[in-house]
């Protein structure tokens, strides 16, 4: 997996990966990662893209595998934004010795109803008489951007990414496909480490029930919202610094 490093080389620290979301978004999450680096080293993975073979959750969970045991000495704490916290959740379900902290940065849903909340969010702030499908790529991202946004600051060059479509629609559509045979979120009892999840009060998708659709399964995670926040809390002028001192801190206490 292509990927980039942030901080400083590895140390007896445990390492940091950080999990772009989309999904089909890569090179998402550069300013986060260089946000929580050093005295941490990080590192940004970039997810399969679409081609030949069709894209899974499983497949996505075997390339973090691979990455995890070719690039960490030891097991690392894993960052994931959005489908990252998505899939962060079902690597370590998978492999919970893999995984040292788990932290969800405005994590994805888990049930209808959580989606159900988020779909209504989102056709709420579409502006009038914009039909997203039938909007060009560009023109599509700008309003997506708008919608899960409250007050951002200017775009980081460390955060730009062309989304892949195709890899979105084939890894999202199994992700509901395990979601709707009751693999997840159950299967994420397995996990045993320590799980934090930050969640911006105005991200469309809801916190409160994400938080609730996990917590039967994942009783040690602990939930902290952040006021005046969207979707991607290290953009956001109000929350940013709040964000980064309570992942820092959270992240350095379990990297001993």
């Amino acid at each position: 997996m292509y990927h980039r490093a942030y901080g400083p080389s590895p140390s007896s620290l445990a390492p940091v990966v950080v999990v772009h979301g989309g999904p089909g978004a890569p090179g998402s999450v550069g300013a986060l990662a260089q946000l929580i680096a050093d005295p941490l080293f990080v590192l940004e993975p970039r997810q399969r893209a679409s081609g030949d073979t069709r894209l899974t959750v499983a497949r996505h969970i075997a390339d973090l595998a691979d990455f995890v045991g070719q690039r960490c000495a030891r097991p690392p704490l894993l960052v994931g934004h959005s489908w990252g916290a998505m899939l962060v959740l079902a690597f370590a379900a998978a492999h919970p010795r893999l995984a040292a902290a788990i932290a969800l940065v405005a994590c994805g849903t888990f049930d209808l109803e959580a989606r159900a909340v988020f779909q209504r969010a989102v056709r709420d702030r579409v502006p009038r008489g914009v039909d997203l499908d039938a909007l060009p790529e560009q023109e599509w991202r700008a309003i997506i951007d708008d919608i899960y946004a409250l007050d951002p600051l200017p775009a980081d060059p460390l955060d730009r990414s062309e989304i892949d479509r195709r890899a979105s629609e084939e890894s999202w559509s199994d992700m509901t496909r395990l979601q709707a045979e009751g693999i997840y979120p159950a299967a994420f009892a397995a996990i045993t480490c320590p799980v934090l999840m930050l969640h911006g009060a105005d991200d469309p998708h809801p916190g409160p029930l994400i938080r609730a659709s996990l917590a039967a399964f994942v009783p040690q995670l602990d939930y902290r919202e952040l006021r005046s926040c969207g979707h991607d809390p290290w953009r956001e002028r109000s929350a940013r610094t709040e964000f980064a001192a309570l992942l820092r801190a959270w992240l350095l206490d379990r990297a001993t």
